[in-house]
């Protein structure tokens, strides 16, 4: 017996459904056919900057299906760049209607229930699954020792199904990590861990883009 195909997950349906080259009569090209799970790969890995490992999660897929659908998929775009092709996107094994059903998580580096500053320095990490704009479940994950940018932490998140990371200040080298995991990051949080996911949730505050190095504190080492 054939193995059930998996339907993938697309986080959006492509807007431009057919590409050609300029001056030519699209009745006059060959087309390459590209279906809407290797467009979605393409998004993720080649637009987005995701690891494969995270772009297979939102997928819904293995890390080793990923790495053939897009694989496959830069093969077919080559083709049609190179060699004079029309692209066209349509198909593949996709269920649209699963766009929009994920699950909003949010991770807080905290300290004694206060958003750590510096996430390279925080205790643990405060979890929060959001549902119709309620926090409604709470755990925490210990950070290692050193928790920055190099120490795996962000693997360890995503994989619990983390998709916001709302701290205080950050690195680039953690933000570049998280952001490539799949989880967005929002900086300039403070006070209580709960409030502030609340806060963010109601759509209290975005992303202050302030790294460790822009808040003026001298001789403080927070590298990551």
């Amino acid at each position: 017996m054939p193995r059930p195909v998996i339907e993938r997950r697309l986080g959006t349906a492509p807007q431009q459904r057919f590409i050609k080259p300029a001056g030519k009569p699209a009745r006059n090209l060959e087309e390459v056919l590209l279906g809407f799970d290797e467009a979605e790969a393409l998004r993720l890995a080649d637009l987005e900057g995701l690891y494969q490992e995270a772009a297979a999660r939102s997928m819904g897929v293995s890390r080793q299906t990923f790495g053939r659908i897009v694989e496959i998929a830069r093969r077919k775009v080559a083709d049609a760049i190179l060699n004079g092709k029309a692209l066209r996107i349509e198909g593949g094994e996709v269920n649209l209607a699963d766009q929009g059903d994920s699950i909003m998580k949010i991770a807080i580096p905290s300290r004694d229930g206060v958003v750590d500053e510096h996430f390279g320095h925080c205790k643990e990490f405060l979890i929060y699954r959001v549902e119709k704009g309620t926090l409604v479940e709470e755990q925490a994950v210990p950070s290692p020792a050193d928790c920055g940018c190099k120490s795996g932490i962000a693997a360890v998140l995503a994989r619990s199904g983390v998709t916001h990371l709302v701290g205080g200040h950050m690195g680039e080298g953690a933000f570049r990590v998280l952001q490539a995991q799949g989880i967005k990051v929002v900086r300039g949080a403070s006070g209580p861990a709960r409030a502030a996911a609340e806060s963010f949730v109601a759509g209290g505050f975005s992303d202050s883009s302030e790294g460790c190095a822009g808040h003026g504190q001298a001789g403080h080492g927070c590298a990551h």
